[in-house]
């Protein structure tokens, strides 16, 4: 299957890599990638000491945050937030058609 590709303004060819994953064993929370993010695509989250999210943010069991892709369909394949993450928490994959 062939990727999707495109061009830069100055004609080189460049591939856009979507955000699939984020790694929350490794994710501190701290918000650098939701920062760099202009597409609404990221969106932080509250998990429990069992690892379990947390709807409820003000409830007292939140033992820490974690980023999560809320809304992957936004996402242009710019790999900022991966560029910009402190713990390399993201996977990307490009787009097949």
């Amino acid at each position: 299957m062939p990727t999707l590709t495109n061009l830069t303004f100055g004609g080189i060819t460049w591939e856009p890599r979507f955000a699939q994953s984020i790694d929350l064993e490794k994710c501190i929370g701290c918000g650098r990638c939701f920062k760099v993010c202009g597409q609404n695509v990221l969106s932080l989250r509250a998990l429990n000491e069992d690892g379990e999210f947390v709807e409820d943010e003000d409830d007292d069991e939140i033992e820490r945050k974690v980023m999560t892709i809320a809304n992957p369909q936004y996402c242009i394949g710019c790999q900022a937030c991966s560029r910009i993450c402190p713990n390399n928490c993201y996977t990307h994959e490009p787009l097949t058609v």
